[in-house]
């Protein structure tokens, strides 16, 4: 068989396949991969056999979530669960951003400071929104001065916090700040965080179609599930291949704070908040429980 000659199209297209695996691999072992490639293909060939595309993307995926299994598994998971809140609490405010400028400002300093493993920078932060966002939800006044109730643009159509309690709200800072104050006690450099989560926030501040009927008094919409169900699904994926449970951890701790939100609106649960509740539990289950039967196939 005649070596299909580099610097053609199928090699620039099996390059980009090879992005799929980390940089670092690609460093030690990306030219090898490539040229076994090349040799192996048909002369004339200017497509990627598919069987082949898919398993460089499935083997890069794979090799990605591995990476990622790297360092101590409770920081790294105690740092996901607060990076997921750090972004629920913006994705709260961002709809009323128009009105509260100064506030959700503070709060996306706060997600990037968590992001970047600044836990030092993140906790005054987050305690200062934590501190405006439950006195707007109790319909008190602190720092300065806000017209009540805070209307939203066209992200949202119901005043901030109107679906939702002062104790609930206070609940999932206190959370937030817990997990920032044992990251930052710990004094060790955290992993930096993928800039994919501000995406995850935009999606999730959108009201987007509600599931819920109309006259619910605690509607949940769609895009905000679409993106939980994703995060949780990815993370029973992460636990599953790289046979650990730090995303189980970061997916708990999340499921904690929004059971709390629930459990506050237990005399409104309707069979649809329910079946949310129970999917987010099952997939968070899943993450737990995906390390060790991987663990225990692994055995026989």
């Amino acid at each position: 068989m005649t070596a299909v000659p580099q610097g053609g199209t199928l090699e620039r297209r099996y390059r980009a396949l090879l992005r799929a695996y980390p940089r670092a691999y690609r460093t030690a072992h990306g030219d090898e991969l490539l040229d076994v490639l090349l040799e192996s293909a048909d002369p004339g060939r200017t497509v990627p056999v598919p069987r082949e595309a898919w398993g460089l993307l499935a083997g890069g995926v794979r090799s990605r979530i591995v990476h990622l299994a790297t360092g101590n598994p409770w920081k790294d998971g105690l740092h996901l669960g607060v990076t997921a809140l750090a972004a629920a609490q913006v994705a709260a405010l961002l709809p009323y951003a128009g009105a509260l400028p100064l506030w959700t400002a503070a709060s996306a300093l706060a997600l990037v400071a968590v992001l970047r493993g600044w836990m030092w920078a993140a906790i005054p932060l987050t305690l200062v929104v934590g501190m405006k966002a439950v006195a707007i939800a109790g319909g008190q006044q602190i720092f300065d001065l806000t017209m009540l109730p805070v209307y939203p643009s066209h992200l949202g159509d119901r005043a901030l916090f109107a679906d939702s309690d002062p104790y609930v709200v206070a609940g999932g800072y206190a959370v937030a700040l817990a997990g920032l104050g044992v990251l930052a006690a710990r004094g060790r450099p955290l992993r930096v965080r993928s800039w994919w989560w501000c995406a995850a926030v935009v999606a999730a501040a959108w009201s987007g179609p509600q599931w819920m009927a109309e006259e619910s008094t605690f509607p949940l919409s769609l895009s905000r599930m679409a993106v939980e169900a994703a995060a949780f699904v990815l993370a029973t994926a992460g636990g599953y291949l790289a046979r650990d449970y730090r995303w189980a951890l970061g997916a708990g701790i999340y499921l904690a704070v929004a059971s709390g939100d629930l459990a506050a609106h237990s005399a409104e649960l309707t069979r649809q908040h329910l079946a949310y509740w129970a999917v987010l539990a099952v997939l968070a289950l899943g993450a737990a429980g995906a390390p060790f039967r991987q663990r225990r196939h692994c055995l026989h």
